[in-house]
């Protein structure tokens, strides 16, 4: 390698990557995101730095709600070991999510006694999709794979460092042997 070559990469690498002139680009992360929480306070996502996260969009009136259930479950179960589950309430699957952000808490909280950190109703799909859930299913993550969200409580299993590790369909329960699997190791991960 002639020492042009090499003095032009690293050049490459250490000065235009950060004005966008290479293809080098750091991988998005999750905690990049800002939200709106159920009482409609902005929450910097960066603030669960170093938590393992287990992302679902939900709803009240779906077939899957019961899910909140073993979702508060595993909550209780992992919180102190560094899981955070993030709830996000959703109105674009059979209109099962009509109610608004205080009715969606009083139903969550009075229903399946919620205590995990739920947020602002949003779109998961399509040009109005939160910024958020546009990164998540860009994600080819197993074992679902990438793609628009197809239902109610679709889970995201997101590393401590923001990175997405995997992806469930909604017919997987919380108290699943291979998503309780993906978190544990989430959670042992240094």
């Amino acid at each position: 390698m002639s020492f042009k070559f090499l003095a032009l990469s690293l050049l490459c690498l250490g000065v235009f990557a950060s004005n966008g002139f290479c293809d080098v680009k750091e991988k998005e992360s999750v905690l990049d995101h800002k939200v709106k929480s159920i009482d409609g306070e902005t929450v910097n996502l960066a603030d669960y730095k170093g938590k393992v996260l287990l992302v679902v969009n939900v709803a009240s009136k779906c077939g899957y709600t019961p899910q909140y259930k073993g979702l508060e479950a595993l909550y209780e179960q992992y919180h102190d070991k560094g899981l955070a589950v993030l709830g996000f309430p959703c109105n674009q699957f059979g209109k099962q999510e009509q109610g608004s952000d205080a009715d969606i808490k009083e139903f969550c909280s009075s229903t399946y006694k919620v205590t995990f950190d739920m947020f602002s109703k949003i779109d998961v799909n399509d040009e109005n999709a939160s910024p958020l859930y546009k990164q998540l299913t860009s994600v080819d993550a197993s074992p679902k794979g990438a793609g628009p969200v197809k239902w109610n409580f679709e889970k995201f299993v997101i590393g401590k460092d923001g990175q997405v590790l995997a992806r469930f369909p909604s017919s997987v329960a919380p108290s699943d042997p291979e998503l309780v699997k993906v978190i544990e190791s989430a959670l042992a991960a240094n």
